[in-house]
């Protein structure tokens, strides 16, 4: 991504009337910025794990490495359908020439490490869906019902997190296994919180149960999350699992065991942040409204210098509490409103905004900033 700072993209003749915050916000797009909270570069993207039936056999070996680049590019494309389809694979004929390591594992396993580079240029040069290995960070809860009182919350650690009898030793670890082997499989960075006492103390199991998530997500701030998933979960009984999914000031109901729906999660995230190779780079207008401070100012920076499908965007106008974008994306205003609606750091407001005039006719978008926090879950 590149931004224009020539005078932050802004002419002249309007610097009188902005001076003071014009200078700061120059200084502050000069400025390295970290990484907004709540985004996990994912380091294991391009290494899997798996069978591996003769130790001995060359074939047996170029098959486990055929598998190893569906796990791969599932992860690359964030879409189980498009990693399997005939298209994608003819790309690939030869898997063996894109492993750059590999070593055994446990139980007659094979861990490979694979050109996630040079497998991502191939993908996008064929319009396949790409998803930037920078992905948003998902809290999940999980509040289990095991029957004849025994009810949970789960978290990382091995104590019962509400003072109720907990379930049999084992059976919270196989849930939690599922959970976080299925997001890495996906390649969606999850966290599972240690509840701390103060935390034990807060929250209420039936609260949790009952639907009640204010106490959770407030808590899920503290990890900087810009996903929290809730799951209630009665295991061995016919009626389904429910769960609720927040993300961008909005919340999912869905239903299902917990390796489904950490398929419909990466799914949906996929789905707003993934972009075609082929999508073309179009120019849209954007207004942030409520920016009354250079923290604010550096906080949608950070936002949009997280958008990966931006190419190159700069400032055009400051007028009072707005900021005027001229945004270069590829995928154009839909795909830059699907990200800046998942941020939850941006409000979508009646578009009322025409957009400077050497953008006339090009589509535009318009947002209000969100003071609640950076990755802050909004109800």
């Amino acid at each position: 991504m590149r931004i224009d700072s020539t005078c932050c993209g802004i002419p002249a003749r309007r610097l009188p009337r902005t001076r003071l915050l014009l200078a700061v916000a120059l200084l502050v797009a000069m400025l390295p910025l970290p990484p907004l909270a709540g985004s996990v570069e994912m380091e294991s993207l391009y290494t899997a794990e798996v069978q591996l039936s003769d130790p001995n056999d060359p074939r047996a070996r170029d098959e486990a490495y055929g598998r190893a680049l569906q796990q791969i590019l599932v992860r690359i494309t964030g879409s189980e359908q498009a990693a399997l389809s005939r298209e994608l694979n003819e790309l690939f004929p030869n898997p063996a020439r894109y492993v750059l390591q590999f070593r055994p594992g446990d139980n007659n396993t094979l861990r490979v490490s694979m050109d996630g580079a040079a497998i991502e240029a191939l993908v996008s040069q064929t319009g396949f869906p790409v998803w930037d290995r920078d992905r948003p960070l998902t809290v999940v809860w999980l509040a289990v019902d095991w029957g004849q009182g025994e009810r949970e919350l789960l978290g990382a650690g091995e104590a019962p997190s509400t003072g109720l009898p907990a379930g049999e030793p084992g059976r919270d670890q196989q849930i939690q296994t599922l959970v976080r082997r299925t997001a890495e499989q996906r390649g969606v960075p999850v966290l599972l919180p240690e509840l701390s006492e103060d935390d034990r103390a807060g929250i209420n199991f039936s609260d949790v149960w009952g639907g009640f998530h204010d106490q959770l997500l407030e808590v899920s701030e503290r990890f900087g999350a810009r996903a929290v998933l809730v799951g209630r979960l009665r295991p061995d009984v016919a009626e389904r699992n429910r769960w609720t999914f927040y993300s961008g000031g909005q919340q999912r109901q869905w239903s299902g065991e917990p390796d489904e729906v950490i398929h419909l999660l990466a799914d949906t995230l996929a789905g707003q942040l993934s972009v075609a190779g082929n999508a073309p780079v179009e120019t849209v207008a954007l207004a942030v409204s409520g920016i009354a401070s250079i923290a604010a100012y550096g906080e949608v920076q950070r936002v949009m210098d997280n958008i990966s499908a931006i190419e190159r965007y700069r400032v055009e106008s400051v007028a009072g509490d707005r900021i005027s974008y001229q945004v270069a994306i590829n995928g154009g205003a839909e795909r830059l409103a699907a990200a800046l609606d998942f941020s939850g750091q941006l409000l979508r407001v009646e578009n009322d905004f025409a957009g400077p005039p050497d953008l006339e006719g090009e589509p535009s978008l318009k947002y209000l900033y969100n003071d609640k926090g950076a990755g802050a879950p909004v109800q």
